[in-house]
């Protein structure tokens, strides 16, 4: 090994120039690396602004979004909301592909779309990928019994018991309840390919005791099987879910632009105006609270 004697003062000076010259690199690398992290945080703002419209890819999904098979007009509460937020930025709207829950994501992630036209319900899953803007309106989610039967009308806590069956669809939001909340009672498994009223007639044919669904689908039931079932928590939901638009992950500007849009209507009185064009019954979906109120 070298003695420290030895090194003359040229070679402490070119120590030190490598030392300094190595930082700036890093530094420099590190200002170029948070702008191109800056610029791919604003493509959507970027591109939206650019063409001046906003790509939506969409799911029918009824109030929400639907389309006329003949005329292939869209229509709903979450397209026009959407639509209307688009003119408030002077932007307007393309709805580009029809797109499943399940593959949604997929086509933000590879920017065939800018956004989801339908809102959705926000989730842990979903936010690993995606973003989402202020709510424009929330669901609830009730427990359904036979018409008539009174034995969970104390506590729907009893529930949590061997000798009550809960109709459910594999992998959705009543199967998920009953996991969380209800683990000790038995479950009558539906496929995924199964509806929303095979639970319900699950429940109103007896093979089921209970189940979960969004008043909304309930009630269209209801209309075609008067005292088929009944709503037992109409007051007290066993889940409330805001409902959101959905966009790419990190994309800053363009959800402050957007959230600010949103704001507007919703103060404004047009989305509960919407709301009310399109709800099958009044308030059907929890309306968003305004600002100002308690």
């Amino acid at each position: 090994m070298q003695n420290l004697e030895t090194y003359t003062v040229t070679d402490f000076l070119a120590v030190i120039r490598s030392i300094v010259i190595t930082s700036i690199a890093i530094a420099f690398m590190a200002i170029t690396s948070g702008r191109a992290d800056a610029a791919d945080t604003n493509a959507t703002y970027d591109r939206v602004m650019k063409s001046g419209k906003i790509r939506a890819g969409y799911c029918v999904y009824y109030p929400l979004l639907m389309k006329d098979p003949k005329t292939k007009k869209f229509s709903g509460i979450g397209f026009d909301t959407l639509d209307l937020i688009a003119k408030h930025l002077g932007l307007k709207l393309e709805l580009t592909e029809e797109v499943s829950f399940g593959i949604m994501i997929e086509g933000l992630k590879t920017n065939r779309y800018d956004m989801l036209a339908c809102p959705v319900w926000p989730n842990a899953i979903r936010a690993r990928s995606a973003d989402f803007s202020h709510p424009i309106s929330f669901s609830t989610v009730c427990a359904y019994t036979k018409y008539g039967d009174k034995r969970l009308d104390s506590s729907l806590k009893n529930l949590n018991s061997p000798q009550f069956k809960v109709a459910c669809i594999d992998g959705e939001m009543a199967e998920m309840i009953t996991r969380t909340d209800f683990p000790n009672a038995k479950r009558l498994s539906l496929p995924q390919m199964a509806e929303v009223s095979d639970m319900l007639l699950s429940v109103s044919s007896s093979k089921a005791d209970v189940t979960f669904a969004e008043p909304l689908f309930a009630s269209n039931f209801m209309k075609r099987n008067p005292h088929s079932i009944q709503n037992i928590t109409p007051n007290n939901p066993v889940r409330v879910f805001p409902n959101v638009y959905m966009f790419n992950n990190g994309e800053e500007k363009f959800k402050a632009m957007l959230n600010t849009a949103l704001d507007e209507i919703v103060n404004s009185g047009a989305l509960d105006r919407i709301l009310s064009k399109y709800e099958p019954f009044p308030k059907a979906f929890l309306r968003v609270a305004k600002p100002y109120q308690n």
